[in-house]
């Protein structure tokens, strides 16, 4: 399995605001911090936002900062709700795949077993446990 930079850059958003709790942030920062495109970085603040991670407060003065404590982050579902795509075989697409020994494959089942593992395992962590 192997993350998308989107993913990345929103663990890296996040605990770039978890270990900078005493003040507002910003994406400039960030961007220069991590040496991450401004413009992607303005992407990911905005689903951030949108899915309730952090608060962002427009205008001179303004800036983002986590909405809810780093113990209350659960990383898997930072993951769940930033990856685009779970499926890591074209089978795992209903309809959409062209394996010619889907219809007696157990690989498919080991696969999915396989991410859910992954998933659990980041699940056992928070923000709080990386700073």
């Amino acid at each position: 399995m192997r993350l998308t930079r989107y993913s990345d850059y929103a663990l890296r958003v996040l605990l770039y605001l978890a270990a900078n709790p005493e003040r507002l942030s910003t994406i400039n920062e960030i961007a220069t911090y991590h040496s991450i495109s401004r413009n992607h970085l303005m992407k990911v603040v905005h689903q951030l936002g949108s899915l309730g991670y952090i608060d962002t407060l427009r205008g001179k003065g303004g800036g983002i900062r986590l909405a809810h404590k780093p113990s209350e982050i659960v990383v898997g579902d930072v993951i769940r709700n930033t990856e685009e795509n779970m499926e890591i075989v074209e089978c795992f697409t209903p309809g959409n795949s062209t394996c010619v020994i889907l219809p007696g494959c157990h690989l498919k089942n080991a696969l999915n077993e396989a991410l859910e593992s992954f998933l659990a395992t980041l699940d056992l962590y928070t923000l709080a446990d990386f700073l």
